[in-house]
C-alpha cells in the first residue's frame, strides 16, 4: 500500500517561534518552525509560518496547493525522531481524535482488511489482534458488515480497544516498525 500522499491540512502538534533550540545559526537568520501531522495520511511535517504568525498546538492549518493563510511552505516531512517533547506528547491524544472523527474509514477497514499473503492478513498488522480476533472478525463481517467501533467491540468478544490499537499501530507506522503500511502515507 505505499503510495506518495499530498496532505491539504495540518495539526499542529509543537510551535517553536524561534526555531530549534540545537539550531547554532545567529538569530536573525533562524525561522519559526511548526510540528505538524497531516489530518488525512498522519505524516509528520515540519512547516514554516508567514512572518508574524503564531500558531498553536491542535490548530489545523491549510497548506494545500491554493491561498495559505497561516504557512509559507513545507520543509518537508520529518522522522517520529526529531519530534520534540511537546509534539511526542500531544501526538498520541491528537491521534485518538482523528481516528474517532474518521470512525468510519477505520470500520472500513475491518470490513475490507484482506489477507497480506498466504500466512498473514492485515488485520493482524493491529496491535492485539491476532488469529484468533481475526478470524471471529472475517466471520462477524461476513453476517453483517461492522457500523462502528462499538459494534465491532460487542461482536467481537474480548477485542482489544479499537480506537487505542489503530492510534497504536499509526505510530508503529511513523517509527517504521514495520514495512507494511495501512494508514500512515508514504
Amino acid at each position: 500500500m505505499n503510495r506518495t500522499v499530498k496532505e491539504e491540512k495540518a495539526i499542529i502538534l509543537d510551535f517553536l517561534p524561534n526555531g530549534y533550540p540545537m539550531d547554532t545559526r545567529p538569530a536573525h537568520m533562524k525561522t519559526a518552525i511548526a510540528q505538524a501531522i497531516g489530518a488525512e495520511h498522519f505524516v509528520l511535517l515540519e512547516l514554516v509560518p508567514k512572518k508574524g504568525v503564531f500558531l498553536k498546538a491542535d490548530q489545523e492549518v491549510y497548506m494545500g496547493e491554493g491561498k495559505r493563510e497561516e504557512i509559507h511552505h513545507i520543509s518537508g516531512r520529518i522522522n517520529h525522531i526529531k519530534l520534540t517533547q511537546t509534539a511526542k506528547m500531544n501526538l498520541e491524544n491528537l491521534l485518538k481524535g482523528l481516528v474517532m472523527k474518521s470512525e468510519k474509514r477505520f470500520i472500513q477497514f475491518f470490513n475490507n482488511a484482506g489477507p497480506i499473503n498466504a500466512r498473514r492478513h492485515q488485520l493482524e498488522l493491529i496491535p492485539g489482534i491476532g488469529k484468533k480476533h481475526m478470524w471471529v472478525i472475517l466471520e462477524e463481517r461476513k453476517e453483517k458488515p461492522f457500523e462502528n467501533f462499538n459494534d465491532l467491540k460487542a461482536r467481537v468478544k474480548l477485542m482489544p480497544d479499537p480506537e487505542n490499537a489503530i492510534v497504536k499501530r499509526i505510530i508503529m507506522e511513523m517509527n517504521e516498525e514495520d514495512k507494511h503500511k495501512l494508514f500512515v502515507g508514504s
